[in-house]
């Protein structure tokens, strides 16, 4: 099979260079189109089914960490790989997905792709995937620390900030309230409005 010269620059900018031939072997197995997009808050990748296309199409952020990149593209492979296997009308999420997930993953789960301070915590992630492995607090921070984009020294997840405390969050401010699962209700300043901010929200503090 021809591979696309437009993947293999794709691959070799992006992903860790010992997971390359790996993610290479599930295109080839299931061809698709893979294209890069400019970051999106909402999601770190996307797949979604069309009846009409016979080659079916992936797309991934372009400002992931090369560990970030891979597991985003396998989890979309998952869904590729899942409506292959299951058609059109399993849940996005559910079974049948965590298993496809979690058997693609199995072969990279070891200390010749991944450094073991991510190793770990995706292990236990890969036990039962979620939806999206932004809602896993720990493994987010882990995989935060390859990001390639220079972070500001002052920020830290807003998680690790202490209740009570106000803080700059784009530009604004806000003072840190009670947690609610993955979301943190905070109060800004100027306005007395309250919102839920993710937990993984890069902050700064006010001193």
């Amino acid at each position: 099979m021809n591979i696309p010269p437009a993947l293999l620059q794709i691959f070799n900018k992006h992903l860790p260079p010992s997971s390359i031939q790996y993610c290479l072997s599930l295109w080839i197995e299931s061809p698709f189109s893979l294209h890069i997009k400019n970051p999106r808050n909402s999601k770190l990748g996307d797949f979604r089914f069309r009846k009409d296309r016979k080659i079916q199409t992936i797309t991934l952020n372009s400002d992931l960490n090369p560990f970030q990149f891979l597991l985003t593209y396998i989890h979309e492979v998952a869904h590729l790989k899942a409506f292959e296997k299951y058609g059109p009308n399993h849940p996005p999420h559910g079974v049948e997905w965590k298993t496809m997930f979690q058997r693609l993953m199995n072969p990279i789960l070891s200390e010749a792709i991944l450094p073991q301070d991510i190793l770990v915590p995706l292990r236990l992630h890969m036990k039962n995937p979620a939806a999206s492995s932004s809602r896993d607090l720990f493994l987010m921070k882990e995989m935060s620390k390859y990001d390639k984009k220079a972070t500001n020294a002052k920020e830290i997840f807003l998680s690790d900030v202490i209740p009570g405390t106000t803080f700059l969050l784009s530009g604004r401010k806000f003072k840190k309230g009670e947690t609610k699962r993955t979301r943190i209700l905070c109060e800004e300043v100027a306005t007395g409005r309250k919102y839920l901010v993710s937990t993984l929200a890069k902050v700064q503090t006010i001193d």
